[in-house]
Order: structure tokens, then C-alpha cells, then sequence
């Protein structure tokens, strides 16, 4: 039986639509992603029609804004990811496909947000995260190009503004903006921004030095944690915006740090007072800067290898987490 199903939209408003595909060859489930010429076969246990809320910055407004992520994962026996496939998929056509495939569905569309990335972010060994998107081409050349473009946006700038053309420069830059957001090419916005020039390097190693202080932490994946003046941890990704966890001894503070290691899993969770996960984030984290940042801010931090009863207990069972 070869049924085919595609999402409809993209994981949030004003996103692409994936080019991913799933299809059931009879004792397997095919997962295609035609953007980056990836697939797989998996035999998952159930799979998981999602939707949480994300909070995010935008540069017009301090007070972040909400929107809906919605996809489609898969998990085995005990409940860890096995695949997520961001993307909106047509629930009736699931529906269909997993009567057709006696694959159980779980409608998690309406679920609490907290529990829906709390399953999300408890990956299996082997995870993947097909966005259906084609990869950058020109990522090797993205620092040279962007330098390349910011000093050529800069020289139009300043012969603009010599010449009395300040308007028109930017009409220029806010449109250049706006057509970079539509063809997701973000990186080039230095182009239509030239100061970003200096502000990125600089930032950069405001960034590495706040770390070498232990005021931050980051990880590989691009998460990173921060306290707020009110001793309150504050993580971001991009921009992303988590709630904040109180720094205390209440059951939904945070006391203490631990990395964890399972087959090919590794990630952070916040702790409270009784050793109960708080907060997750998977993927990799340095032991020395995450020491330096327990230190700074009075956190313990243990570092340990964890079974894998051990590890679903974790994660399963934590309160939030970023997928």
C-alpha cells in the first residue's frame, strides 16, 4: 500500500511549506525530504499530530509575540522522537492514513504547550528533524559574500546620503529587508543594514566574553542562558523567548544544572530542590563554561552518564523544554 501524504502549510505562519513526504510500505513507515534529497524507513510506535505556542522578539516591539508551531513527529515504544517533521498537516488525511496503516495517532493539536515540547525535546537515539527545506549552498562562502555585500550596501549608502538621496536609501533598505524575510536569505540583510558590519563582530565578542565570565551559557544549537537582574534564568534562541525560572527553592525554581549523556543524546536540564527536572535542553553543552556559569551563579552542576530508564524519566517527566 503506497499512500502519500505531504503538509499543507509551514510549521508557523509566514512559513515555506516543507517538501517532506510520508508513505507506509507495508511493515515501515518512508519518510522523504525532496528539498535535501534525504529518506528514511522507521517503525515508529505512534505518531504525534502537534501544534505549541512560541513566544518571539520582533525589532518593532519589546513584548514578545506569540504564534503556533505545528508538525508531525514520530515516536517509539516508550514515547521518545524518533523523527519530527515540522510543517502543517491536514489532520483528516492522517486520520486516513492511520486507519489505512493501523499506526495509533495521538492528536497532541490542542495539548498544553509545556507538555507538547516536553515530548518533543525527549529524543530518541538516532532523532532527526527533516525541515524540507534545501540547505545553503552557499554556506561555505556566507561570511565572505555578507562582508562582501554589507561594504557594497555601505558605499551606496554614503553616496546616496552625499548626494541628498537619504530617503531613498531607506525606501531601498527597508524594501531589501522585507524581500530578504520572503526568501528566507536573512544573512544578507547586512546589504540593506551596513552597521551590522561592526555591531555583529562586536556583539560576537561581547557574547564570548560574558561567557569566559560564566554571565552566560551557550550551546552548540544556539541556545543559550542568561540572568536576568531579578536571579532569573532567562533562555533564548535566536529569537525565541522561554518564560524565565526563578533562581530559588521553590518546586518550579531552579537549584542545580545537570549534563547528561545517553548513547548519541546529550543535553542540559534545570533542576529544582528535589531533583525534579524543571526545564530541558537537548543537545550539546561544554562542561568547563557550564561550571564557570554554575559557579557564578550559585547553581550546583553535576555531569553524568544516565541509562536509559534513567534518561526517559529525565525527560518524560519535565515540566518544559526546548525542542
Amino acid at each position: 500500500m503506497d499512500v502519500q501524504l505531504r503538509p499543507v502549510a509551514g510549521a508557523h505562519p509566514g512559513a515555506r511549506c516543507p517538501k517532506t513526504a510520508i508513505s507506509w510500505d507495508g511493515n515501515a513507515l518512508a519518510v522523504t525530504d525532496t528539498a535535501s534529497g534525504q529518506s528514511l524507513r522507521l517503525r515508529p510506535a505512534t505518531l504525534y499530530c502537534y501544534s505549541y505556542d512560541q513566544a518571539f522578539l520582533v525589532s518593532s516591539s519589546k513584548k514578545p509575540k506569540t504564534h503556533a508551531v505545528q508538525g508531525l513527529a514520530a515516536l517509539d515504544e516508550d514515547g521518545l522522537a524518533l523523527l519530527d517533521l515540522p510543517g502543517e498537516w491536514h489532520f483528516p488525511h492522517l486520520t486516513d492514513f492511520v486507519e489505512r496503516t493501523g499506526l495509533p495517532l495521538v492528536d497532541a493539536r490542542h495539548h498544553d504547550s509545556k507538555r507538547v515540547r516536553t515530548v518533543l525535546a525527549a529524543r530518541a537515539p538516532g532523532w532527526r528533524r527533516l525541515h524540507g527545506r534545501p540547505p545553503p549552498v552557499l554556506l561555505r562562502y556566507r561570511k565572505p559574500l555578507s562582508v562582501g555585500v554589507g561594504v557594497a550596501g555601505l558605499a551606496a549608502m554614503v553616496y546616496l546620503a552625499s548626494t541628498g538621496m537619504w530617503m531613498a536609501w531607506r525606501g531601498i533598505s527597508a524594501v531589501g529587508r522585507m524581500l530578504l524575510d520572503v526568501v528566507e536569505a536573512k544573512w544578507l540583510a547586512v546589504g540593506f543594514s551596513p552597521v551590522l558590519l561592526v555591531v555583529r563582530p562586536v556583539s560576537a565578542r561581547i557574547q564570548r566574553w560574558r561567557a569566559d565570565r560564566g554571565l552566560i551559557l551557550g550551546s552548540a544549537t544556539g541556545a543559550h542562558i542568561s540572568v536576568t537582574p531579578s536571579d532569573e534564568l532567562q533562555i533564548t534562541r535566536g529569537k525565541e523567548r522561554l518564560p524565565r525560572i526563578r533562581i530559588g527553592e521553590g518546586r518550579a525554581d531552579a537549584v542545580s544544572l545537570l549534563l547528561y549523556h545517553y548513547d548519541d543524546l546529550s543535553g542540559l536540564v534545570i533542576l529544582n530542590m528535589r531533583d525534579d527536572a524543571v526545564h530541558h535542553l537537548p543537545g550539546p553543552w561544554l562542561p568547563d563554561a557550564a561550571n564557570r556559569f554554575a559557579r557564578r551563579q550559585g547553581l550546583r552542576l553535576a555531569v553524568h552518564a544516565v541509562s536509559r530508564d534513567e534518561y526517559i524519566a529525565l525527560t518524560l517527566n519535565s515540566r518544559d523544554a526546548t525542542p
